[in-house]
Formats: C-alpha cells, sequence, structure tokens
C-alpha cells in the first residue's frame, strides 16, 4: 500500500525546508515520489532529488488544489501506476485549499491501493496572525483540515507570540497536534509519530492506570487473608512525600519506557475531556487509603494540555508538591508530563501519590502535560500549572 501525505502551508512557510528533513531523516530507504505545484514556493533543488532517488512529476496546468481536481487525479494514477511507491509526499499550491487536495486523494483511495496517510500545514509563527487576517478563508482552510500543524521560526518567536500563534490554531482546529519545537531540535522520526498518529501520551497514562488497577486488585484479591496495611512495603503507600531529584534511585524510573506520541485522530487537543466518567464518582478513589484497590473497569477522569509555555524545575516541583499534599484538584492517581525550560533544555516530570521525580530529557514536539484521577478540577489545574 502507497502512503500518500500532503504537505501544505502558506508561500513562505518552509515547506520545502520540512520537506528535505523528513526525506534526509526518516524517507531514505523509502521509495518516494514527490509531487510539486509550479506555483508554490522554490523547488527542491534537483542534485538533493536525484541523490535521494526521488521522481518529480511537475503539474504544468494550474493549481492541482482549486479547480483541476481531475487533472490532479489523473496525474496520481500515473505516478502510482508507473512508480509504486511506499509513499508519495504531496506539495500543493500555498494558496490553495487543503480540503480539495483531501478529497482528490479521497476519490483515489476508492480506485487505488492507497492510504492518506497525514494532512500536514506548515505555518509560519511569526506571520501565523497576520496571514490568518489577510488571507481568512484558504490560510484557515489549510489549518481546519490538518492533523498536524508544524510551525516554522519557532525559535525565532517570543514565547508570547508562540502562545498567542497556538491559541490561534486551536480556535480553529482543536484536534490537530502542533509541532512547536525547533526543527534542529526535534528528530524526523519523533515527527513522523506525530503524523502517523501514534497513541497519546493521556492516552498510553490511562492504559497503564488500568493495567496497574488491575495487577493490584488481583494481587489484592488472593493476599487478602494475610495483607497487614502496617507492615505491607507497597511502592506508593508512603506516609511522607517522597521528593525525587534527578538522581533518584528510587526505581520509579521504571514505571514504563519514556516513549509518548501521538494519535491525531482519535484525540482531542483540548484535551478537556472524559473518559465516561462523571462528577458523581463512587468508585473509591476519593479514599487515599484504598486507591489502589478499585477495580481496573472503573474508568477515571483525565486532563490533558499541550502547550509550548516555558516552565521552571521550581514550578513544576511546587505543581507535584501542591498535587501531593492536598485533594482540592481532586484525587490525583497519576501525573506526568515533559515541558521545555526557559533555558531550552526539557524537563520530563512523574507523580504518582505521595512521590514524584523530575529529570532531564529530549525535546519532544510540543510541552505535554497529562493528569488523571477521580473528580479533577480542570480549571483549577490550568491556573496551578500557569497555563
Amino acid at each position: 500500500m502507497t502512503k500518500i501525505d500532503i504537505i501544505s502551508g502558506f508561500l513562505g512557510a518552509g515547506k520545502t525546508t520540512f520537506i528535505k528533513k523528513m526525506i534526509d531523516e526518516v524517507f531514505k530507504g523509502e521509495k518516494i515520489v514527490l509531487i510539486e505545484n509550479e506555483f508554490g514556493e522554490v523547488g527542491i533543488d534537483g542534485g538533493f532529488l536525484k541523490d535521494a532517488g526521488i521522481q518529480i512529476t511537475e503539474m504544468n496546468s494550474g493549481c492541482i488544489c482549486c479547480s483541476l481536481v481531475g487533472d490532479f487525479g489523473k496525474n496520481l494514477h500515473e505516478v502510482i501506476d508507473k512508480y509504486h511507491p511506499d509513499r508519495i509526499l504531496i506539495e500543493p499550491s500555498g494558496v490553495g485549499k487543503l480540503s480539495d487536495v483531501m478529497k482528490s486523494v479521497i476519490d483515489i483511495e476508492k480506485e487505488e491501493d492507497v492510504k492518506l496517510n497525514g494532512l500536514v500545514t506548515v505555518v509560519n509563527a511569526l506571520k501565523a496572525s497576520k496571514q490568518m487576517k489577510a488571507f481568512g478563508e484558504f490560510f484557515n482552510n489549510q489549518i481546519e483540515y490538518a492533523t498536524v500543524v508544524v510551525l516554522s521560526r519557532s525559535q525565532n518567536a517570543t514565547p508570547e507570540q508562540l502562545e498567542l500563534c497556538v491559541k490561534q490554531i486551536q480556535t480553529l482546529n482543536p484536534k490537530a497536534a502542533i509541532i512547536t519545537t525547533a526543527w534542529d531540535a526535534i528528530k524526523g522520526e519523533q515527527i513522523l509519530k506525530v503524523i502517523e498518529g501514534a497513541d497519546s501520551l493521556e492516552m498510553k497514562l490511562m492504559a497503564e492506570q488500568h493495567a496497574k488497577e488491575e495487577a493490584e486488585e488481583h494481587e489484592h484479591e488472593h493476599h487478602h487473608h494475610d495483607h497487614d496495611h502496617e507492615d505491607h512495603d507497597h511502592e506508593h503507600d508512603h506516609e511522607h512525600h517522597h521528593e525525587h531529584d534527578e538522581n533518584c534511585t528510587c526505581g520509579c524510573h521504571d514505571h514504563e519506557e519514556h516513549e509518548h506520541h501521538h494519535d491525531h485522530e482519535d484525540h482531542d487537543h483540548d484535551h478537556e475531556h472524559h473518559h465516561e466518567h462523571d462528577e458523581n464518582c463512587t468508585c473509591g478513589c476519593h479514599d487515599h487509603e484504598h486507591h489502589h484497590h478499585h477495580h481496573a473497569d472503573e474508568v477515571f477522569t483525565s486532563w490533558g494540555k499541550e502547550t509550548p509555555h516555558k516552565f521552571t524545575k521550581e514550578k513544576i516541583e511546587d505543581v507535584l508538591k501542591t498535587l501531593c499534599e492536598t485533594d482540592d484538584y481532586g484525587t490525583i492517581l497519576r501525573a506526568k508530563g515533559m515541558v521545555e525550560d526557559e533555558n531550552g533544555s526539557w524537563i520530563y516530570f512523574d507523580m504518582v501519590p505521595g512521590e514524584y521525580e523530575l529529570r532531564d530529557g529530549e525535546p519532544d514536539y510540543t510541552g505535554r502535560l497529562c493528569v488523571i484521577g477521580c473528580n479533577i478540577d480542570e480549571h483549577r489545574l490550568e491556573e496551578l500549572f500557569g497555563i
């Protein structure tokens, strides 16, 4: 099956540079066809493409994403039949509608062994506000239909500019993953995982929590007759706050492998949703002494947020201490995230009741926060994190 990725974006956004990065870092081993449009950005250097073994089919009759849907479809059929590629990259005109190109590919899916793999829009973080106003319909369409929005020039934007840009994009498309990390700080493999919809941090944590609850419930049922609460050495049954530093050796680094992916189809990036769990929760997780013994099929509330906001370690530590020490934000069973600090480094954190850790980590595609538990106060959590 041939995967088709559409890389859209307004003129000057950086589509060509982005495609070159992905080809150089990720797609080298694949048989690729790149379909360009002469009204788009300056073409990719022919020598680079030849070295990468990529064929170019250039449209010579107008904008492929406007009125020439039929012509585009014919060209796409020819490309598939002639080259049988692993992947087709389509770089439409910078002044067309992403929805038109998407419709053409969906029509092709009915007739060829192809899959619409990714709808990516590249946005200049420094110009987004102006372009949104000046080119409204066309610019907004490219954002509204994207599954992933990649910000270019984010390293040149102020924190205020970056946060405003993200909010404007989320207003148009709350479900899109937004890559805010500078391109030279993030690997193409990470970007591809976002595009191809690997699991989100929130979904991963929910699955882990269910597995943990199920294992502990199973253990509880089999050993209930000799279960001594006073002597039971449970990793989360602390009476004091176990405060971790980066040299922590308590073993909580082993909770999981630190791979955090993203589902762009099933995951709402507003993240303010619930997993079939209301405020009248009676699952028993309000009881700290027994929160780890309710059944795994009981569903929790989750809150997650993606943000380019920059934090300090002190701020994150204050947040985690607060969540450990009070029920004011709900009964918190797990909190995890990765955020950028003010110096460009990345802070990874992980919290379970009574203990937490902070450590340095690799850049993620944007800052991500996730909290799961019962009766979570989402608005207060936003205030606590300062976002």
